[in-house]
């Protein structure tokens, strides 16, 4: 007897979609990049293409000074708040916070703090008190927004599932392509997902925790 295999299909672990286009959007893959069909991607700010700009309101009069470059590929579309928690004499403890309002760490005065924002604070003549405010605003478009293969093990926001990629798509060294994926609004089967090698039972959860952040649901 033979025994014939069939190869993935394009879009196989689609299981429902919003009406029309909805759930779909034609995005850009990065270079060097060889995504499956029925692969996972993560969403990457193109940290040259953001524009970044800074407020502040309080009464310390220190300085934030932006790095250069002033974010990572995780940083996000909106207001990121520098909040003083623990003021002290000639320095301070800080904590930042991302555009949905979650912490992203805390710093002091005089210290770098790089993390999906990058920046370091110098202290004043006039101490920082507890609620001084400094707002790092970042504007990234879905034109700075390119997507690369869901790795598990990153650290630079590749580790974050976005989207589900319909069909396989090969990038080189030098330029992107586009591709249709799904990026919101739809049901995937688990079984049918092309994983990443070696992905663990804890590294899996997560990342369906994440998609269903963008209602994106999988099921088993």
């Amino acid at each position: 007897m033979t025994v014939l295999y069939e190869n993935a299909r394009a879009g196989e672990a689609v299981m429902s979609e919003g009406a029309r286009a909805i759930s779909r959007e034609n995005v850009v893959i990065a270079i060097s990049q060889s995504i499956a069909a029925n692969a996972l991607l993560a969403a990457m700010t193109v940290v040259a293409g953001a524009v970044v700009t800074q407020s502040y309101a309080g009464t310390g009069n220190g300085i934030l000074t932006l790095a250069n470059p002033a974010i990572s590929s995780k940083a996000k579309d909106g207001d990121y708040k520098v909040v003083f928690i623990e003021p002290a004499a000639n320095g301070g403890t800080f904590e930042v916070r991302d555009p949905s309002g979650k912490s992203i760490g805390t710093g002091v005065v005089g210290t770098a703090f790089n993390k999906e924002v990058k920046f370091t604070i110098a202290d004043g003549a006039t101490d920082f008190i507890a609620g001084d405010t400094f707002t790092i605003s970042v504007a990234a478009d879905a034109e700075d927004t390119q997507y690369v293969a869901y790795n598990p093990a990153g650290t630079d926001g590749s580790e974050i599932p976005a989207a589900y990629s319909i069909y396989a798509v090969t990038t080189d060294g030098t330029a992107t392509k586009k591709t249709a994926v799904l990026t919101r609004m739809c049901e995937l089967n688990g079984n049918c997902i092309a994983w990443p090698d070696g992905i663990t039972a804890t590294q899996k959860a997560d990342a369906v925790q994440a998609l269903a952040s963008r209602n994106i649901i999988v099921r088993f």
